[in-house]
């Protein structure tokens, strides 16, 4: 976790406010003003240009605790919405430098965002920034707990679910030498053969899936992204499927909804929710995908009106390799790991997903993001241009 890189940050920004404050003073005795009233008037010269060009995260925060300027790195991190810093923690540091006059260090453990137990891993320094303004800067450190993570949890994941589908291959090829003189056999053999082969194949790819998940940052390069679109693409997917099941897609609710993050992975845990919701759904039943857009969170919820899920399991559904109905996954080919690649999903996004359910009368699965502030849109798209 090296945080060297913070040094020539600080000497960089310190040159320039140094370089700024002594024109601004010289200018002010040429005209006879007080040094510290110029001074205070404005954020010190070159400091809107560095936190531009800084990759990581940088904010300049006012004697109001108001966020005066921040770099990309910083909206992207969800440190900042409407002009302000999301985390106590961090507006308590930022009060303690400003009555000290002291530059603090320490590595903190915050949440993704308003909801969800995501968590992002920072090392900051703040300091002040000439005489009213504090900076802070942030290395973001998430990238290592979360190797860490995943080497543990693709062991476990293999050794767990991987040995049954490879078993039986082992005995179905037995079972295809001992049977050579029955072709009837040979073809049963084969079928099922074919079939353990495809869902290890399917199982392999989704443990690798949802061990990129854990891996990478999905804010790492945050986009404007469109609901509208992502619910499109997440209903076009599974047109084909919800036909063949004789089930109705049916989509509505609030348009024009945006959030940050990645489109690709949004629709990937939308289509995997709209997949499950489909393959429990009786004939002739509807499953429904709505938006709501209120008080600054997207929610996208998927509602069917199948078997549903008892109470007992609901806090475990999106456990890795769980399922309610153990045969029925089977049949359906159901790995047990789609439901923990959306709460993955969804959490890289500094969201949550929840589950109500009631047997019998079918499941609702919601999705809730923090909606894109029009501030962060601005800064992001200074960032693009």
């Amino acid at each position: 976790m090296d945080s060297a890189w913070l040094v020539p940050a600080a000497l960089a920004f310190g040159i320039i406010v140094g370089a700024g404050v002594f024109a601004i003073v010289l200018a002010a005795a040429r005209r006879g003003q007080r040094a510290v009233d110029v001074v205070s008037t404005a954020v010190p010269d070159g400091v809107d240009q560095v936190l531009d060009a800084l990759e990581s995260a940088g904010v300049v925060i006012d004697p109001s605790n108001n966020v005066v300027k921040a770099s990309p790195g910083a909206v992207s991190l969800g440190l900042v919405w409407n002009h302000a810093l999301v985390h106590p923690e961090l507006s308590k540091l930022v009060d303690g430098v400003r009555r000290t006059g002291e530059p603090v260090s320490q590595e903190l453990h915050l949440s993704r965002g308003p909801f969800g137990d995501a968590t992002i891993y920072l090392f900051v320094r703040i300091a002040r920034l000439g005489a009213r303004y504090i900076l802070v800067l942030a290395e973001d450190l998430t990238e290592s707990y979360r190797l860490d993570e995943v080497r543990r949890d693709f062991v476990a994941n293999i050794s767990h679910e991987l040995k049954t589908p490879i078993g039986a291959v082992g005995l179905l090829a037995e079972a295809l030498v001992s049977a050579s003189d029955e072709p009837e056999q040979v073809k049963r053999f084969a079928k099922r053969l074919t079939k353990e082969s495809e869902r290890l194949a399917r199982i392999t790819q989704e443990i690798i899936e949802l061990s990129r998940l854990q891996a990478t940052d999905a804010l790492a390069k945050a986009e404007l992204v469109d609901i509208d679109q992502v619910v499109a693409v997440a209903i076009d997917q599974n047109r084909v499927l919800a036909e063949a099941h004789k089930v109705q897609l049916v989509s509505g609710g609030d348009a024009g909804a945006e959030v940050y993050g990645d489109e690709t992975l949004l629709a990937v845990a939308l289509h995997n929710l709209v997949s499950n919701a489909i393959q429990y759904s009786p004939k002739s039943t509807r499953v429904g995908i709505g938006v709501s857009n209120r008080d600054g969170i997207v929610e996208i919820a998927v509602t069917d009106q199948g078997v549903g899920i008892p109470e007992e399991d609901q806090d475990r559904v999106f456990e890795r390799f769980f399922r309610t109905d153990p045969a029925r996954s089977r049949n359906t080919g159901g790995s047990g790991l789609g439901l923990s690649i959306v709460k993955h999903a969804i959490q890289n996004h500094g969201g949550d997903v929840r589950v109500w359910s009631q047997p019998g009368h079918g499941s609702t699965f919601t999705i809730r993001l923090p909606e894109a502030s029009h501030a962060a849109a601005a800064s992001l798209g200074a960032q693009s241009s």
